[in-house]
């Protein structure tokens, strides 16, 4: 490629950037001197010019971290590169944070910039004690954080934790976006911070490439290539369905679309509209020309003009955090008791079938579940098209698996779980029994192995990673039955009489910790007793029993406690949502015990069915294997344990004669 093609793409990404920053900024008002104490222009165009930095920084970042992981060769020159490159975006992205914080003070206090202590001190204070001003400081040391990882580590394993780590260092911005009013505040953040990373992701890897093509070679450049096109086309999805929440969270209804911030909404889709058909094309066209004649010329146009779209994006992504949303973002004088706690309106009483129609959409477990059953299908359908054999009734348990996953996550248990103990306890139970009791035996990490190609290069695809994962200490521990069933069993204690109740009721990022922690360790008992999945250890059938019995009969103690319990769990919270209807706070804690402890009779007993089947046809397949081996060695074993005994009764016949 010439080299002032290989330049041309990430310079187009960054003049076209500032050019649509400007122009939005021009179309939304974003930097329009404002009526009373205006911070004057430096800070009305340097406040958004500095945050596309940001954003700029973090994509290179993301999307070179992530070409190391998953599409590069370990020791290549490409992938020394990538890190270098992944440092250097790191510390561009810590310097514009710095810098928006900066310039964040400035906007809000609309003081002019000195040199007093005055200032220093009013700085301190709002990167210290002012939420806005302590997300750009945590934003900016962890950026500061990763510019350092990626220079001092170069194993891949543990680059894998930093690119854990990269991502990370975005929430606090996510926090930071439009709330969408007071209703709606979660799937904002929700939405934002998926918008935020996966874009990352898409714009970096490409940047990437288009920086590092020169030590490519051309057959390796159509495998990486491709690779990052499955990447994109998840990160196309993402980005758009992100997109979508967001728009109609701050848009609203269809007429707004005309005001200021709804044309650069508009403008932004057709950017993106733009991008999924150059992606389209490369997967469909370019990619095999490329492989076929080895010439880089129409590749690497779509290329620079795929980065100018991007660029469009980018600028105008920047302009609307600083564009005035058409649904009103301030907060209503008056407020429920529900309003103030849970960020949402009190809902109706639930009744059936009433109930069916109230819905919470949160939009992580939206795409896990949607990408989770067409992943899972496209492994079947790649294994039943090479001949090989799988059960119908897995995938028939993983999309059911799935589909209740999607249920409790969105549907009205996540309405009524901030309301009522009652519903959280029935979608925990669900989470860790129910759930998994549909998802283990449906056996996803045999097919992924058997499904996803390995890789002969060096580079690690999601195979070697889960390779990687399954054969590590940590899930060689936590893989362990028991291990596994006590923390199945403490969870329990560890979550409810403890801090991380609260966390998990009050902040948006504990909630969704607490379903990942409730699915992973009803998944890992789950497969202790009945999983198919390739593990370290496997208890024996009867211990399974014993194991599983033990377990449940601690479910039936915190149950029970709770029942007869007289202290309300974070009674400023569910004693105090100000509902009219349903039982008390206290009656309802106690239906929650009631909950834990009846709940799980089903799935306990289901496991315990499903263990006495495979223990039973496992006694049959080693009765089958011990007859062929008889036919085989024509009843030698047989023969050589009754030669034993004969020879056990004759020495006891010759101590006999002896004596």
């Amino acid at each position: 490629m010439p080299r002032v093609v290989r330049i041309a793409g990430p310079a187009a990404l960054v003049a076209v950037s500032f050019l649509a920053l400007l122009v939005a900024l021009a179309i939304g008002g974003g930097a329009a001197p404002q009526l009373l104490e205006d911070p004057g222009a430096v800070v009305r165009y340097g406040l958004p010019a500095s945050t596309m930095l940001v954003n700029l920084g973090a994509s290179g970042m993301i999307g070179a971290i992530g070409l190391t992981l998953f599409v590069f060769p370990a020791g290549s020159k490409a992938y020394a590169r990538s890190l270098d490159v992944a440092a250097a975006s790191a510390a561009v992205f810590t310097v514009a944070a710095a810098l928006t914080g900066f310039f964040s003070y400035l906007s809000v206090t609309a003081r002019a910039f000195s040199l007093d202590d005055a200032f220093g001190q009013g700085l301190g204070q709002f990167l210290t004690q002012i939420a806005l001003g302590q997300a750009w400081l945590q934003t900016t040391l962890m950026g500061a954080a990763v510019t350092v990882l990626c220079f001092a580590v170069r194993n891949q394993t543990a680059l894998f934790f930093v690119g854990l780590f990269a991502v990370a260092s975005l929430w606090p911005m996510a926090q930071q976006g439009h709330a969408a009013g007071v209703n709606g505040h979660d799937a904002a953040i929700t939405a934002l911070g998926l918008h935020i990373i996966f874009a990352a992701a898409w714009l970096g890897g490409l940047v990437v490439i288009a920086l590092l093509s020169r030590q490519i070679e051309t057959g390796a450049l159509v495998e990486v290539v491709s690779r990052y096109s499955s990447v994109a086309l998840v990160c196309f999805v993402v980005v758009a369905a992100s997109g979508y929440v967001s728009a109609e969270l701050r848009v609203g209804t269809l007429d707004r679309l005309l005001t200021p911030y709804g044309v650069l909404v508009l403008v932004k889709v057709g950017a993106l509209l733009a991008l999924g058909v150059i992606g389209a094309i490369h997967r469909r066209f370019v990619i095999a020309r490329l492989a076929t004649s080895g010439r880089r010329r129409h590749f690497w146009w779509l290329v620079v003009a795929e980065l100018g779209f991007m660029g469009i994006a980018t600028g105008f992504a920047a302009a609307l955090a600083r564009t005035a949303t058409p649904v009103p973002e301030t907060v209503p004088p008056e407020q429920t008791a529900a309003q103030i706690l849970t960020g949402e309106p009190l809902p109706p009483e639930p009744v059936f079938p009433q109930l069916l129609g109230q819905w919470n959409v949160d939009l992580i477990w939206v795409l896990v579940c949607g990408f989770g059953i067409v992943f899972y299908l496209a492994g079947v359908i790649r294994l039943r098209r090479r001949g090989d054999r799988w059960p119908w009734y897995r995938p028939v348990l993983w999309v059911a698996g799935m589909l209740l996953l999607f249920f409790v996550t969105n549907g009205p248990l996540n309405v009524y779980q901030d309301i009522l103990f009652s519903a959280h306890m029935f979608g925990h139970m669900t989470l860790s029994m129910m759930v998994p009791l549909l998802l283990v035996p449906a056996g996803p990490v045999t097919l992924a192995l058997r499904a996803i190609r390995k890789r002969d290069d060096g580079s690690r695809g999601m195979r070697e990673w889960i390779l990687l994962a399954v054969h590590s200490r940590v899930a060689t521990v936590i893989a362990n039955p028991v291990v596994a069933g006590v923390l199945f069993a403490t969870s329990l204690v560890a979550f409810y009489y403890t801090p991380l109740f609260r966390w998990a009721t009050v902040d948006h990022l504990g909630h969704e910790w607490m379903i990942v922690h409730f699915l992973i360790v009803g998944y890992l008992f789950v497969q202790a007793l009945i999983g198919i999945d390739p593990v370290p250890y496997k208890l024996p059938y009867p211990f399974r029993l014993l194991l599983l019995l033990a377990t449940m009969a601690f479910h039936a103690f915190f149950g029970l406690a709770l029942m007869e319990g007289d202290g309300l769990l974070l009674a400023d919270w569910f004693g105090a949502t100000g509902r009219d209807w349903g039982p008390s706070a206290i009656d309802d804690q106690r239906n929650g015990g009631g909950i834990a402890w009846s709940i799980g009779e089903i799935p306990t007993f289901i496991l315990a069915l499903v263990v006495a089947v495979q223990w039973s046809r496992s006694d049959k397949k080693e009765t089958k294997r011990r007859d062929r081996n008889a036919d085989r060695t024509h009843e030698a074993e047989l023969g050589a344990y009754n030669a034993m005994l004969g020879k056990l009764a004759e020495r006891d016949r010759d101590e006999g004669d002896a004596r």
